[in-house]
């Protein structure tokens, strides 16, 4: 065979391959998809038990809705000492940010997990970050490690060196999975990298990131939108914990969530709902007054940083109390739930399903535990969520419109704060026995005194 024919030959065998493997890829990227899992918070030095339940569920795609590692390094609570981290005399920050070095062994760390690395193999893994893998927690754009660590985000998910998401400020994407009329659309959001600082009320995403967002939202239309924040989108738990503790979430940014909803609505794009992280707890949120039909939040956190693995086991049953006793007008509340606040304090994961051969279309999406059973969850016929689905005058005699239509900030004050005052009053009678039981004491002794001087 002469050269010239020769390398006509490889040529050709180049472009079959090459159209080959571009049809494959293609082919892959459209096949249905009907399982998808997701979760956060997951501390790489923790157990990592939870990816067998993962596993065994057989998600063809995974998300990551932050703090994928802990990053940061977290500093001890301290009253006294050199380093005090609490109180008005406090000279250290609680948390502060790793080295470059110090990142890259934990992601490492997580990513050869022997569970992960075995989803990995499986799984179309994608993902976005929050806080603590962003490098510093509570953190927005004024830290200065989060361009080097969007590289090193990207390298732990496998991103092309060629990927846009290299070259843009934010790490936020979208994806589109499955075949014409039966396509999921996954956005993911960056709720860190052009987030001004907390009770700002400034912006949450950034004019370059919501350009981005208009422009998905008002793209080719899918079956199915699912919008990923790191932190809560439709519970607004800070409006009622508060002045006791504070969630990040976009409820801390009105102008910001309403801008949200709006463009939503505006869109006209049937089908979205949200999932969420960051909170350490499991929980489905509910909004019926943005969009014509429901607006679900899937909460899923986390794959190990859970609040009931944060206290001792005696003290489960009041962070129970608590969570029931916490007012909230979006959550789900349903008697299926395991615990009756419907949220859920040990490691978790998200779980979504698509029925696509049922008439109406179904989604079922929960969180489940560690073994891969559900604590809470919806099914969702996929016709509930297109515009005009809820009719207002039937959901109110049905008792539903009104609760998950009133923002948590809107709450009668007595109910909206009644946690503060529980907690308050309860230490009010706690000081109050303390200083008769004291004062008893005294009054005693003072007896004692004068009785054994009489003696």
């Amino acid at each position: 065979m002469g050269r010239g024919r020769w390398w006509g030959f490889v040529l050709v065998v180049a472009v079959a391959v090459a159209v080959v493997a571009s049809t494959a890829s293609q082919s892959k990227q459209d096949h249905l998809v009907s399982r998808i899992a997701f979760g956060s918070c997951s501390d790489q030095s923790d157990p990592q038990h939870i990816w067998n339940a993962i596993n065994n569920f057989g998600p063809q795609v995974f998300i990551w809705l932050g703090d994928n590692i802990y990053g940061d390094i977290k500093h001890p609570f301290r009253l006294f000492g050199k380093e005090r981290t609490l109180g008005p005399w406090k000279n250290t920050p609680r948390f502060t940010p790793s080295s470059k070095q110090e990142m890259e062994a934990k992601y490492k760390k997580a990513k050869t997990n022997p569970g992960y690395s075995r989803l990995r193999e499986n799984t179309k893994v994608i993902g976005t970050w929050d806080d603590h893998d962003y490098g510093l927690n509570d953190a927005g754009k004024e830290f200065s490690d989060k361009i080097t660590n969007q590289g090193l985000l990207l390298d732990f998910l496998d991103e092309p060196l060629d990927s846009p998401r290299r070259k843009q400020e934010g790490v936020y994407a979208s994806y589109t999975f499955g075949p014409v009329s039966r396509q999921i659309k996954v956005i993911l959001l960056d709720t860190r990298y052009h987030r001004d600082p907390l009770l700002s009320d400034g912006t949450f995403l950034g004019k370059s990131q919501w350009a981005w967002l208009g422009k998905e939202l008002n793209g080719p239309a899918s079956a199915i939108t699912i919008i990923g924040s790191s932190v809560q989108v439709i519970s607004n738990h800070s409006g009622a914990t508060g002045p006791l503790f504070f969630f990040e979430c976009w409820g801390r940014f009105p102008k910001e969530r309403d801008r949200l909803f709006k463009l939503i609505a505006d869109s006209k794009r049937d089908g979205v709902f949200f999932i969420s992280g960051d909170v350490h707890f499991g929980e489905i949120a509910r909004y019926d007054c943005a969009t014509g039909y429901p607006l679900y939040d899937i909460t899923s956190s986390g794959l190990t940083k859970a609040v009931e693995k944060a206290v001792p086991p005696p003290l489960h049953l009041i962070l129970k109390f608590v969570a029931w006793f916490t007012p909230t007008t979006m959550r789900v509340m349903d008697r299926n739930c395991r615990d009756s606040s419907c949220t859920y304090g040990q490691p978790n994961f998200g779980a979504i399903e698509i029925d696509w051969d049922a008439t109406p279309v179904t989604l079922k999406i929960e969180v489940r535990d560690i073994n891969g059973f559900p604590v809470t969850g919806v099914k969702v016929p996929l016709l509930e969520l297109q515009a005009g689905s809820v009719d207002p005058v039937a959901a109110i005699k049905a008792g539903e419109y009104q609760r998950h239509c009133s923002l948590e900030v809107t709450l009668p004050w007595l109910v909206r704060y009644r946690l503060a005052i529980l907690f308050y009053g309860a230490v009010a009678v706690l000081l109050l026995a303390l200083i008769g039981i004291t004062s008893g004491a005294i009054s005693i002794s003072r007896r004692l005194l004068h009785k054994y001087k009489c003696d």
